[in-house]
């Protein structure tokens, strides 16, 4: 009898890689951090964080902490952004999808030609993604309207020096003093805008384009701007997300959780409890989600807007 050999892909395959790769992880970080203190030492690199400390000044007028209606946006965000990483996946990795929805046509959205039937999953995530959308459209008006924007858009070029020097701060494990409720330090300041002004349009001007609402006859616009590219970005970007939320939540709790999270969910500049219970039923409402998101549940919802089949 001949042994079985291994395929490619193969969970055993994938155990081997993981028993290598988190060893690989651990020493490339290792070596990062004293490749850091060794460039902190040198007396040029000193000199370049002296004058550049990791933050760069704020424009007169800046606002000073954080309103109310921004702890609500952070959580409706955090919330659409969990189930629209979850749901995104679902689509890309789903086999055998657990029904399928075809949209009404009729009311205010409709199309001389019959609607396409998707999967329940894709439904899901688009509708997510619209909910995320237009929470988008209103945090950016309340940002530009409050002022706000100043928290989060660079406004001298110092901001590239200093998130340099925010980076050797952090990866020499000095890091940079924290005082978010007045001033984000340079690093923090570009990967928000990143987030924000970049990363957020890029995630919905590929999904639109590998969606069904794609005019799908619409020959110049199609070469001009192809699905292959849409989908070249759309992964990518949920990498992104996924990675910047992962490092976002470490550095919460890693510089001083209790002051961090009252400056977001509880309103004031103190290390007092209220902000932590908040964020706390704020958790405990995702994980509902994420559970609650099964098709028994979905397929009620689903049937409000088209009808649901196997």
């Amino acid at each position: 009898m001949s042994t079985p050999t291994k395929k490619p892909g193969s969970a055993t395959g994938k155990r081997s890689r993981l028993y290598w790769g988190v060893p690989a992880v651990l020493v490339a970080l290792v070596l990062v951090v004293l490749l850091a203190k060794w460039m902190t030492g040198l007396p040029a690199v000193a000199s370049f964080l002296a004058d550049y400390p990791g933050h760069s000044e704020l424009p007169d007028g800046a606002p000073v902490g954080f309103p109310a209606w921004l702890a609500w946006q952070h959580f409706l965000n955090a919330f659409f952004l969990l189930l629209i990483i979850r749901t995104g996946w679902q689509v890309r990795t789903t086999t055998r999808p657990s029904g399928h929805w075809t949209r009404n046509n009729k009311g205010l959205i409709k199309t001389k030609t019959p609607p396409t039937k998707i999967t329940l999953e894709l439904w899901f995530h688009l509708t997510l993604d619209a909910l995320w959308i237009l929470n988008g459209v209103v945090f950016a008006i309340l940002l530009f309207a409050t002022g706000q924007w100043m928290r989060i858009v660079p406004t001298s070029w110092d901001a590239v020096p200093n998130a340099l020097s925010a980076a050797l701060q952090y990866a020499s494990l000095n890091w940079p003093t924290e005082n978010g409720w007045v001033n984000y330090n340079a690093l923090q300041l570009l990967t928000y805008f990143v987030t924000v002004f970049i990363a957020a349009p890029l995630a919905f001007i590929s999904g639109i384009r590998t969606s069904s609402a794609w005019p799908k006859k619409a020959a110049a616009l199609n070469k001009a701007y192809p699905i292959e590219l849409a989908r070249a970005i759309h992964f990518p970007v949920m990498i992104y997300f996924v990675a910047f939320v992962a490092v976002h939540v470490f550095l919460v709790l890693a510089t001083g959780a209790l002051r961090n999270l009252n400056h977001m969910y509880g309103g004031s500049d103190d290390a007092g409890w209220f902000g932590f219970w908040v964020f706390a039923a704020s958790v405990a409402v995702m994980v509902a989600a994420w559970f609650l998101a099964r098709p028994i549940f979905l397929r009620p919802i689903a049937s409000l807007m088209g009808k649901v089949s196997r």
